[in-house]
């Protein structure tokens, strides 16, 4: 009998909901079913919500995986001693927050790689915070590909039926213009194909959206579908996929919000995004906040598993405690589907 999966789940920014949502998350018993989950960060913080919410938990501070004890109601921390309390204040950008962070990004990677885990789950950072520390990666995707030497991969949002990978995420508009190559969306259809498989997916049909209105409408909006997008979709078909496109994007998404294509390529980070999070985050006008925020981001191409949240910090109600933990429980949940299909032989203990 295999042991059921270590997943390590970074803190996120200390400032922000990241460490609230992360132990509501371990509150939910059915997550200690299916792994054994160790919180990476800063223990003190992780004190200090569960204190300032009353949570309820008795949290477990560790200095390496194997003293962790796996008890329910008993969360376990790779406690990373980085964050002065008395200079945490929810909600804002600070170097402190922004190095603690990346630091719990940066250890998960270590631990993973060292293979003490077997999945990592990463709550939200913000960008600026991280910057201002003096590390300069656009994101979570950036920092796994550098700590990885990953050359190739791709952002891979899933959220029930709608499951979107990116030609280009964290660029510029101008800039996702210019990145649209065949190579790339060949790469990534790829990408994108095996990630239905590790997900145990069984439609594999992949709509490949236009970059242009109307995909380019035989040449009058641009010149970029028939020159690149058509070329790799053929070849696509060529290599065995079942794919279609340049399909245009405003047709696509409506098609595979129905579970039509079991997942789609969008050549840019808000072609995928907007369509995704119309799906995944449902908001309240009357209270003026997120009733729910469901949705994974997944980053393909790895030697390791890393999914995430796929939303921000929410800096205006960190601390307050309304903020919901569904988005943290897929993400859990999809690390280990990951890393069951990865690893086929496994049974898990129940």
């Amino acid at each position: 009998m295999g042991l059921k999966p270590i997943v390590g789940i970074t803190m996120g920014d200390p400032a922000s909901i990241g460490p609230e949502i992360a132990i509501k998350a371990l509150l939910d018993k059915g997550i200690y079913n299916i792994c054994r989950p160790i919180l990476v960060g800063d223990a003190g913080v992780f004190h200090h919500i569960a204190k300032k919410l009353n949570l309820g938990v008795a949290l477990n501070a560790i200095s390496k995986v194997s003293e962790a004890k796996f008890e329910f109601g008993k969360p376990d921390i790779y406690d990373l001693k980085n964050v002065d309390l008395s200079k945490l204040e929810f909600g804002q950008i600070s170097a402190m927050c922004g190095d603690a962070s990346f630091q719990s990004v940066k250890k998960v990677i270590e631990l993973a790689m060292a293979g003490e885990i077997d999945a990592t789950v990463t709550g939200p950072i913000n960008k600026k915070s991280i910057n201002e520390a003096g590390h300069h990666f656009a994101g979570h995707t950036e920092i796994y590909a550098h700590y990885t030497n990953t050359r190739k991969y791709a952002m891979l949002l899933v959220e029930d039926n709608m499951k979107v990978i990116h030609v280009s995420t964290h660029v510029s508009l101008r800039q996702a213009c210019d990145l649209v190559k065949k190579e790339r969306i060949l790469e990534v259809t790829e990408l994108l194909y095996n990630g239905l498989i590790q997900l145990g997916e069984a439609n594999l049909k992949i709509g490949i959206a236009g970059l242009n209105p109307h995909a380019g409408d035989s040449g009058l909006f641009g010149t970029e579908d028939d020159q690149e997008i058509l070329p790799a979709v053929e070849e696509a078909l060529g290599r065995g996929y079942d794919v279609e496109g340049p399909v245009p994007a405003d047709t696509m998404f409506a098609k595979a919000a129905t579970g039509y294509y079991g997942g789609v390529v969008a050549m840019y980070h808000d072609q995928g995004h907007i369509p995704f999070k119309l799906s995944g985050f449902k908001w309240n006008a009357e209270k003026k906040q997120m009733d729910s925020v469901k949705g994974v981001n997944i980053t393909m191409g790895l030697p390791i598993i890393r999914t995430s949240v796929d939303h921000g910090t929410a800096f205006e109600i960190a601390g307050k405690g309304v903020a919901s933990q569904d988005a943290m429980v897929l993400a859990i949940q999809s690390a280990v589907q990951l890393h069951k299909h990865r690893s086929p032989k496994t049974v898990y203990q129940e």
